[in-house]
């Protein structure tokens, strides 16, 4: 029986396995895919993934039932987190520029088990956001016709009653997915063309009703006698604050596109930080328009534009409306079937999923094979399964996707850097040491000032630390934290500031409500986890972090 326990020294070889990083080739520019995007392309592909419904139904949403026309300030810190979260994607885009986002990042910096668990949260998450999507783009299109579409289908092929599955078959969400699959397959140029058209529409349509609406503005729906700006007070705010995040999380179609980028280096943080921008802006103003528009307390929920545009006497205005909400929602469509294959294909290539992922088409240099396979399970999804319990989950994947990308900044900052070897001599005689002087033995006399200075900085870069050792400073004060690899106490210290910060949200939420935690012990967990927060803040300080590098940092 003993025989076939594992040795120690398999145990720690399997977890080495589990924890290895992946290695980069020299050139990264390198690839089997067509870099045809550009900055400009880039962004519209951003915008697109982030101006969905969502600046439809959202805003009415959260301002009827969460916020009032607080949902103003909910979306501009809303946006200002998600920025956060995108800068740190346009620092590993621009630094690693492949294919993969969240699940490539992660598996340069912090581990392969990790990668694994990320690669698979965002596929579920692009493949549930998508089928949502696509019903919500055929529940839209069906209320302009009276549901027609929905009763003919409930007639003539029948409904059940079955726990998960949807009422009845959408036959027109699949037809859409199966369309956007194969205009996807045709390559990265035809998509972003695609894309392009749609955005085009959708940023027309958004530019009239904010003309339309700022003409049609009633500031006295802010007053007092309508319940005032923020009648949900501050925690209404930040609950919008938390609905309103999810408008955002289509940014990250940049990152996953950064392989088929012309110069990934420049285009990626810019076409982040502007997609963002416009984004954000056209959410705000929206926003400032709809509840200026109507009393906020009045709006419909599942329609709000349309509805306050036919409550001011322009019906006409309520089909423009909706020919943009669909136009946004293409994009979105787009936005999620581009970005899926392309981490299945990083994924494929890893050895992580299967290896007929990671065929690329000579043709339209797009991983073919991943667009038809997971474009034809997002339709599955989309007719037969009731995807509104499962869109909550989506939450989860974003988490961890954003939290991993931001911890896994901090973790390849202090990681020591591969250095170049320097290129033999062309004459094959080796180089003169520093302190040699023509005759190759004497030493050099210092007469000048400017000799002196050149000296003196040449033995402090001597001195100078490597990413992930301890700065000097605090090498008297934390000198046993010396004899570890450098950048270990740091993984550890990053790992520590997510725990702490967790517990501490959790003691602050939840401690007098749902716990009821007498008092010494609800001041205790608090100082207890703020110390901890404090601390690996403190030791991440206290190590020397890796220099400027040509690309973009945070």
């Amino acid at each position: 029986m003993a025989r076939w326990l594992p040795r120690s020294t398999d145990l720690s070889r399997f977890c080495q396995k589990l924890n290895r990083l992946k290695t980069l080739e020299d050139d990264m520019m390198e690839t089997s895919f067509n870099r045809c995007l550009s900055t400009i392309d880039l962004t519209l592909l951003g915008i697109g993934g982030m101006v969905g419904s969502g600046l439809y139904v959202l805003t009415g949403t959260v301002a009827k039932e969460i916020a009032g026309p607080a949902v103003i300030v909910s979306f501009i810190i809303a946006g200002f987190a998600s920025l956060l979260a995108a800068l740190c994607y346009a620092e590993f885009g621009a630094r690693v520029p492949k294919t993969g986002s969240a699940y490539m990042f992660t598996y340069v910096s912090v581990g392969e088990i990790w990668a694994f668990l990320i690669g698979w949260n965002v596929l579920l998450e692009y493949m549930i956001g998508g089928a949502a999507v696509a019903r919500a783009w055929s529940g839209y299109l069906d209320s302009i016709f009276n549901h027609k579409i929905k009763n003919f289908t409930e007639t003539h092929v029948g409904a059940w009653q079955v726990p998960f599955l949807a009422r009845y078959p959408d036959f027109l969400a699949a037809a859409i997915l199966l369309v956007a699959t194969a205009f996807i397959s045709f390559g990265a140029k035809v998509s972003s063309w695609l894309n392009h058209v749609f955005s085009a529409i959708s940023m027309g349509i958004i530019l009239f009703i904010l003309v339309m609406g700022f003409v049609l503005a009633q500031p006295k729906n802010w007053s007092t006698q309508e319940g005032g700006f923020a009648p949900y007070g501050l925690s209404g705010i930040m609950a919008g604050t938390a609905t309103c995040f999810y408008a955002f999380v289509g940014f990250d179609v940049i990152a996953a596109s950064s392989e088929e980028a012309r110069n990934p280096q420049r285009a990626v943080p810019r076409a982040i930080a502007f997609s963002l921008g416009l984004a954000t802006g056209a959410y705000i103003l929206v926003s400032v328009v709809l509840t200026l528009m109507v009393p906020w307390h009045t709006l419909d929920p599942d329609s709000a534009l349309a509805d306050a545009f036919y409550r001011r006497g322009y019906a006409w205005a309520g089909f423009l409306v909706a020919a943009g909400s669909i136009c946004a929602m293409n994009t979105v469509l787009l936005s999620n079937l581009f970005s899926l294959p392309r981490i299945v294909y990083a994924m494929a290539e890893d050895g992580l999923f299967f290896q007929v992922f990671s065929r690329v088409h000579p043709r339209t240099q797009v991983p073919v094979v991943g667009i038809v396979v997971f474009g034809l399970l997002m339709a599955l999804l989309a007719l037969v399964f009731d995807l509104e319990a499962l869109v909550q989950f989506l939450s989860i994947g974003t988490l961890l996707a954003y939290t991993f990308v931001a911890a896994s900044i901090i973790v390849l900052r202090f990681q020591q850097q591969n250095r170049d070897v320097p290129a033999p001599v062309a004459s094959g005689q080796p180089n003169p040491e520093p302190h040699e002087g023509p005759s190759g033995g004497e030493l050099k006399e210092y007469e000048s000032f400017s000799d002196k200075l050149k000296l003196v900085d040449r033995d402090k870069s001597k001195e100078q630390r490597e990413p992930g050792q301890l700065k000097a400073a605090f090498e008297p004060y934390l000198e046993f934290l010396s004899d570890f690899y450098p950048g270990e106490v740091v993984t550890v210290a990053v790992v520590t500031l997510m725990v702490s910060a967790i517990c501490l949200c959790s003691i602050l939420v939840f401690g007098n409500t749902h716990l009821h935690l007498p008092t010494w012990s609800y001041s205790l967990l608090l100082v207890l986890f703020s110390l901890g927060f404090l601390l690996s803040l403190l030791l991440i300080w206290a190590h020397e972090q890796q220099h400027s590098t040509q690309t973009f940092q945070v």
